[in-house]
């Protein structure tokens, strides 16, 4: 379902833009992810309505064969410096694939009187849609800005964009986005 209004008190909630992941090859790629995000959030910021930046810091205990061998760099949780984050701004650290659990997140927002969450950032399949069924759980109206989210498998975004998000949440795009707020 496309969008159909922004609501008194929405919040920009951005996923995981952070140095470890966006140096991925995704498709769509990452930068273009990054650019997107970065005039949502000035647009939101504009309005003075909440930006949320999330990002992941190690990962949730799961079974020990799915553990990567590899270590993570030290920046890896870092955000990307071009989101500029802002005093004003919500940050919040997941350890989780959702924003919601094991966080201060619902709180915030409910603080604020936030009704409606835009969604963007990476990875669709997975910190987007896990953030999305969080959000629509917890009645919040969502909105998932589409060409604002990639990831690393292209079949599972196109899946989450085409079927997962489109039952929990309404679809719309960047420009969409950034004329309904002006």
């Amino acid at each position: 379902m496309p969008l159909t209004q922004i609501d008194d008190k929405p919040a920009l909630v951005v996923i995981d833009l952070q140095k470890g992941i966006v140096s991925q090859a995704m498709v769509p790629p990452a930068q273009d992810i990054v650019a997107r995000s970065v005039r949502l959030i000035a647009a939101f910021r504009a309005r003075d309505l909440p930006v949320v930046l999330v990002n992941v810091a190690g990962r949730s205990p799961s079974r020990t064969e799915n553990m990567s061998a590899v270590t993570p760099a030290w920046d890896l949780h870092l955000l990307v410096p071009e989101l500029d984050v802002q005093p004003t701004d919500i940050l919040v650290t997941k350890l989780n694939v959702g924003a919601f659990y094991g966080t201060g997140l619902d709180r915030e927002l409910r603080r604020r009187g936030v009704t409606q969450i835009f969604l963007c950032g990476i990875s669709t399949s997975s910190g987007v849609e896990g953030t999305a069924r969080n959000a629509y759980d917890r009645g919040y109206n969502v909105v998932s800005i589409t060409d604002a989210m990639t990831e690393t498998n292209p079949e599972a975004h196109e899946h989450a964009v085409r079927v997962q998000l489109p039952k929990i949440s309404e679809i719309t795009s960047t420009d969409d986005v950034i004329a309904r707020l002006r």
